[in-house]
């Protein structure tokens, strides 16, 4: 299917109704590679987009975006104590996870919740809770943007990193994922140590796949906005990865600053707090404004502009930056013209 001169509002969360000169919707491999090989992304800029959920569109777009609604989960292999696992691109993140705890897969019950397309989840690396989508994505199938030809990325191959990948760097906008297969393991091993999430699954009852994913369901419907009922991308910025002797150095003059130890050997903060030790928790620019239940999150209230909401964070970027020394990095990618 392709639609000429339209809206991009259903394909990001935050809402904002800029076009597109083109959007190819297709549904399979084969699909891709027609359109692909007939030229249809020859020429003008082309991005592929999911569900929307990390992109801050700042203008119209002036070329092809290719939207792959492939479905479909399958069980590639298993034996008594792990299972591979592959999804579509197009399938639901969240329904994927919730269709992995039902069948007593465990690893990715911490990434519940989370919105988006199974098909975002290695470019992003996405994580929360102290589980990222590299600890358990074993390949991802991909189709060329520029000759239709099928590839397939091996997890060492992906260059995973905190909230990166090859497909937001070397291979930025030259592949569209069709899917990625899971190694799932059928013993617990859960993740308990981040935050209050074993109390909160505690208070539910005994700890379990299923109850693991409804404390962190709770734990984020209570301080996460609905994207169908407020525009937003989740988590604006990223944790920032420090030395030891800087965490040390804020956490001497700010002893509450929440800490983590980070995959590198440095140390992860909690962007959220700094952005509210600064002042911003709760706070608005028109209808561009800061979730006052998570200072990590921006939002729409209904008719701001991407460019409204960019303006925003770099007020928040130069703010965090002149109180700690951080220089915050954005999660969400800005397409369009500044």
């Amino acid at each position: 299917m392709i639609l000429n001169n339209s809206s991009l509002k259903p394909h990001n969360t935050f809402g904002l109704d800029y076009k597109a000169e083109r959007i190819v919707i297709v549904r399979s491999e084969e699909e891709i590679s027609n359109i692909i090989r007939e030229g249809e992304t020859k020429g003008a800029p082309h991005l592929a987009v999911g569900a929307g959920s990390n992109l801050l569109f700042v203008s119209d777009f002036h070329g092809t975006i290719i939207h792959p609604e492939i479905e479909g989960i399958k069980i590639d292999k298993e034996d008594n104590f792990s299972v591979e696992v592959t999804a579509g691109s197009g399938v639901n993140w969240d329904s994927f996870v919730e269709w992995t705890v039902v069948q007593g897969f465990c690893g990715l019950e911490n990434l519940s919740y989370i919105p988006g397309h199974v098909g975002a989840s290695p470019v992003q690396n996405i994580g929360a809770y102290g589980a990222e989508a590299k600890d358990f994505v074993q390949s991802v199938k991909a189709i060329s943007l520029e000759t239709g030809d099928p590839a397939e990325f091996r997890n060492d191959e992906c260059k995973f990193g905190y909230r990166d990948s090859i497909f937001k760097n070397e291979l930025k906008n030259k592949y569209l994922i069709t899917g990625v297969t899971f190694q799932l393991s059928k013993e617990p091993g859960f993740r308990l140590g981040y935050g209050f999430l074993e109390a909160e699954t505690a208070a539910i009852g005994d700890i379990s796949l299923k109850n693991i994913r409804q404390a962190i369901i709770n734990i984020r419907t209570r301080k996460l906005p609905d994207p169908t009922v407020i525009g937003n991308a989740g988590s604006f910025f990223k944790n920032p990865v420090v030395t030891t002797e800087k965490a040390d150095e804020i956490k001497s003059k700010n002893p509450l600053v929440p800490v983590y130890n980070e995959h590198s050997g440095g140390k992860k903060l909690a962007a959220g707090w700094l952005i509210e030790q600064c002042g911003w928790k709760g706070k608005r620019i028109g209808d561009a404004g800061v979730h006052d239940q998570q200072a990590l999150v921006l939002v729409n209230y209904g008719n701001a502009k991407g460019i409204d909401i960019y303006n925003l964070s770099e007020k928040i970027k130069i703010s965090v930056f002149e109180k700690f020394g951080i220089d915050l990095q954005r999660e969400v990618e800005v397409i369009g013209s500044i």
